[in-house]
């Protein structure tokens, strides 16, 4: 018997409803295990062997319930850090010695320190939602719904440089592989808006259909091509980088909001809350190509390469 080290890239959905975490292996696009993950697991983030997933409540032995983050290694929990009430998007920096979350009923996005645990809270817009940080770790871009407003935090001084408006009810961000554009995704302004990192102001505005509603964003490997989900829209709007124009719509599942792509950029993933479902696109010719069921209310999306021991 020879044991080898085999490589597997799964997808981890958060349900919000149930308090779950669905784990799919994208090799076959079938479910293989599903986590307790606590109260509301909502965003979601892989760097470095672990997922950073952010939850309304989880239990602290013996009996207390805390608002945090929890961390997962080989499908458990392992850690749980305190970082304000209510958290919901989170990133992590390159080096995976912090993490950002956005507290959303405080008003606050908090920085963590993953060894030590130390938090540095940080004032941002009214309800802070999504959370991205830019591929060199100087910038994180937090947005928030209700003032329609981005806020910039510089990560050498953590400390907030700018709040920046942008488009109606901002959800999620995302940065260009080269960190000189950002895109912001807005539900009911229904855009997309392109920032310029360098001056944190709104370039240009990406329109897309009167049904569609922005949320979850993701960029392919290249930058070429920029996909966010449209909520009830019930969608993927593919749009252009280099002319900021929306090429293509692509049906989903019902409410896409999480949204995720593979290493190679072939294969795209939704999470709908609605049908609690997953949908698999194939990038290339703009279908899916299989729904998988995940739990209820699924929200956010991580990939991640689980290495596995096996008999060969």
């Amino acid at each position: 018997m020879i044991l080898a080290a085999a490589a597997a890239l799964m997808l981890y959905v958060t349900n919000e409803r149930g308090g779950t975490i669905t784990v799919i292996d994208t090799a076959t696009d079938k479910v293989v295990n599903t986590i307790h993950a606590g109260t509301r697991p909502r965003g979601i983030f892989a760097s470095g062997g672990r997922l950073y997933v952010a939850v309304s409540h989880f239990r602290d032995k013996p009996t207390r319930d805390r608002d945090g983050v929890i961390t997962i290694e080989n499908d458990r929990v392992v850690k749980r850090f305190d970082c304000g009430i209510d958290p919901e998007g989170i990133a992590v920096t390159g080096d995976g010695g912090r993490f950002v979350v956005s507290n959303e009923d405080a008003g606050t996005a908090s920085i963590v320190e993953v060894k030590s645990g130390r938090i540095t809270p940080l004032v941002t817009g009214t309800e802070p939602e999504g959370v991205a940080i830019s591929h060199d770790s100087r910038w994180a871009y937090i947005t928030a719904e209700t003032s329609s407003t981005v806020t910039a935090i510089d990560l050498k001084s953590s400390r907030v440089t700018t709040n920046f408006l942008v488009s109606t009810r901002p959800r999620a961000a995302a940065f260009s592989p080269d960190d000189t554009r950002a895109y912001v995704t807005s539900e009911i302004g229904g855009a997309v808006d392109v920032v310029d990192v360098k001056t944190h102001r709104v370039v240009a505005k990406i329109k897309l259909g009167a049904k569609d509603h922005p949320v979850g964003v993701v960029l392919s490997p290249d930058g070429k091509r920029l996909y966010t989900a449209t909520g009830r829209g019930n969608g993927v709007a593919v749009i252009d980088t280099a002319t900021n124009r929306a090429v293509q719509m692509i049906a989903a599942g019902s409410r896409p909001w999480g949204i995720a792509i593979t290493p190679d950029g072939k294969k795209l993933y939704t999470a709908n809350g609605l049908s609690n479902d997953v949908s698999v696109i194939d990038t290339a010719t703009g279908r899916v190509i299989r729904t998988v069921k995940a739990g209820d209310g699924p929200w956010g999306l991580a990939l991640q390469t689980r290495h596995e021991v096996r008999n060969r």
